[in-house]
Formats: C-alpha cells, sequence, structure tokens
C-alpha cells in the first residue's frame, strides 16, 4: 500500500506491473474559495495542494515534480537535499520538454546526463533521477519497474582526493588566529579541528548537547533529529581548553539554544579568515579540519573501525576507502 504523503492507497492488482497504473490522490475537500497560493519553505508563493491535479502515467512532468518535492519535504530530508533534486529535475524538464511521465525513456535519459559538464555533475544528476523515478515506482506505482527509464544507467567512479591536513605548528597558528579573533572564531576552531565535527554538526550542537560535569574531561554529544542518520550519532570527549573556549563563549554571547546560531556560509567565511590571520598558505575549510583531526587519531593509533566510528559514517566501501586516506597520511615517513 502506499502511504505517500497526498498520494492515496492503490489496489494491489492492475494492469501495469501487476499494480493499478494510477495512483488517486484523495478527494481534498474544498472550501467555496479555496487558497490559490501558498507559502512555500523557501518563502515564495507556491500553487496550493487543493488545487494541484491528481497524479497519474499521464500527469505533466511539472506535477510529478511538485509531488515528489512535497513527498520529499514530508519524509523530513534534508533541504539542500531537496534543493538539489528540485534543481536537477527542473534542469531535466527544460532538456526533454513538457512530456508526460510515462513517455519518459531511457534516451531522454542518455540525452540529460550526456550534457554533464563533469563526472561529478553526471552522478548528481543521475543521483536526481534515481531518486524521482523510485518515487514513481516504489510510492506511487505509476511506473513498472522494468520501464524504469533510469534503471540502466550508472554513476561513474570519482576517485577520492587526498587530505591536506594542517601541519602541528599551523595547527597551533591557527587556534592561535581564533583565539586573538573572538571566543566564537575559537570555539568553532575546537569544535572542527579539535573534535572533527563537520559543517552540519557544528551548527546543529545545542547547549544541553555538552556535558562540562568534569571540566577537564567535557563531552560533546552529535545528535541527529531524523531516524535516518542515527548511525551518524556519537560522543566525543574533549579537553580543558575547550571547556575554557566555551565558557569564555557562553559568557559573551549567550546563545539561548543552539550554540553556533549561523548560517553554513558564515562559517566558511570565518575558518578562512582566521586561516588568512594566520597566515597559512594552504586552503583550509571546515572538511580539511575534520581531515586533519582524523590524521592525528589516526596517527595515535585508531583503525578504520575506528575512524569510522569517530567520524560518524556509515560502514561502506568508500567510507573505508576514505578513512584509509588518512591513515596512510598518518604512517611514518619513508626512510
Amino acid at each position: 500500500m502506499s502511504s505517500t504523503p497526498g498520494l492515496g492507497n492503490a489496489p494491489e492488482r492492475g494492469p501495469i506491473g501487476g499494480r493499478q497504473s494510477v495512483a488517486t490522490i484523495p478527494a481534498t475537500p474544498h472550501a467555496e474559495q479555496p487558497t490559490l497560493f501558498t507559502v512555500d519553505t523557501n518563502g515564495k508563493l507556491a500553487p496550493s495542494i487543493a488545487l494541484m491535479r491528481d497524479l497519474t502515467p499521464d500527469a505533466s512532468l511539472t506535477l510529478a515534480r511538485f509531488w515528489f518535492r512535497r513527498y520529499l519535504e514530508q519524509s523530513g530530508h534534508p533541504k539542500n537535499t531537496i534543493e538539489s533534486y528540485s534543481y536537477d529535475l527542473a534542469l531535466f524538464e527544460e532538456r526533454i520538454g513538457p512530456k508526460p511521465i510515462s513517455q519518459i525513456v531511457a534516451r531522454d535519459v542518455a540525452s540529460f546526463l550526456g550534457d554533464s559538464s563533469t563526472r561529478s555533475t553526471r552522478k548528481r544528476r543521475l543521483t536526481s533521477l534515481n531518486g524521482f523515478f523510485r518515487f514513481l515506482v516504489g510510492q506511487c506505482k505509476l511506473v513498472a519497474e522494468k520501464d524504469n527509464p533510469a534503471a540502466g544507467f550508472y554513476p561513474e567512479h570519482i576517485p577520492l582526493k587526498t587530505p591536506q591536513p594542517l601541519f602541528a605548528e599551523e595547527q597551533i597558528r591557527f587556534l592561535a588566529a581564533a583565539a586573538d579573533t573572538n571566543p566564537r572564531a575559537l570555539l568553532m576552531a575546537h569544535l572542527l579541528l579539535r573534535l572533527g565535527l563537520t559543517r552540519g554538526e557544528l551548527l546543529t550542537i545545542r547547549r544541553d548537547h555538552i556535558d562540562v560535569s568534569d571540566a577537564n574531561r567535557p563531552v560533546v554529544y552529535v545528535y541527529y533529529e531524523q531516524p535516518r542518520y542515527r548511525g551518524k550519532e556519537r560522543k566525543l570527549q574533549a579537553d580543558a581548553a575547550f571547556a575554557a573556549a566555551l565558557a569564555d563563549y557562553l559568557e559573551v554571547y549567550d546563545p539561548a539554544d543552539r550554540v553556533i546560531p549561523l548560517p553554513p556560509q558564515s562559517v566558511n567565511k570565518i575558518v578562512e579568515r582566521v586561516a588568512t590571520d594566520a597566515a597559512l598558505t594552504k586552503k583550509v575549510t571546515p572538511q580539511s579540519l575534520r581531515d586533519t583531526w582524523a590524521v592525528e587519531r589516526a596517527r595515535e593509533g585508531a583503525d578504520a573501525p575506528k575512524l569510522i566510528a569517530l567520524l560518524g559514517l556509515a560502514e561502506d566501501s568508500r567510507n573505508r576507502m576514505s578513512v584509509e586516506r588518512y591513515i596512510k597520511l598518518a604512517s611514518p615517513a619513508l626512510a
């Protein structure tokens, strides 16, 4: 049975793939004068759901994109994922024209992927199309698996780049420059460089996620609201220097809930400014600080499974290759 928001329950048997070919959207009670527009999650005007047509095999790609986005939003997918999928599908429709979803074929997918300027763009576009057609196949029962036009395409392998971690002396300079900037920059430096948090994790840490009962051994808990990411949750032990930086920061800024209430790009800019002040010639980003922390843990003896756990990564082959890079960088120099 379909549980897709806005889509009805389809009978288990039908003409396409043994299932009903039309997913019926339950009739919505209409007011005498239904609202013409609603405000979407980006603060923009969008057509009212009450005015959207049922999603059928002959529905336009525009309508299918609307319901797919609605499904992603109600399923709790990250905003950047929703925006990325929506952007790629808008480009896909621009490339193939206003076709009904039942008339989209593998040639359309090949044409769209062929327009990609890089392998990473092709991989991202294919990911978006796969998500969209899995929605039509699995959630809506509008397309049979054998008729999925994206099923025969596979992403190209994109080699992982070798990280460029900060050397010990560069780490000292970075922390010193952060301390000279302000208490917020110093706390961010500790969370990224000394605890290996991602930028997203940095921005979701709340005051009650940090246990400073023992100021010499504070603990930072990394939580995820979405159940699908619970495997990334972990707790990391900090040190007295972190506890002192946190105390100074809270005294000056006193955030109500989130410890670092900033937009993502502001984090990048602060890191870049601190790196400039520290006279570092390497490109320094939140990710390169996390890479530095991982190499230091590998130098202390952490193996691949331990690094995967410390970094909150899924246990898969690509992540294993990723942490093997840290172990290689941490190994002794060749004589």
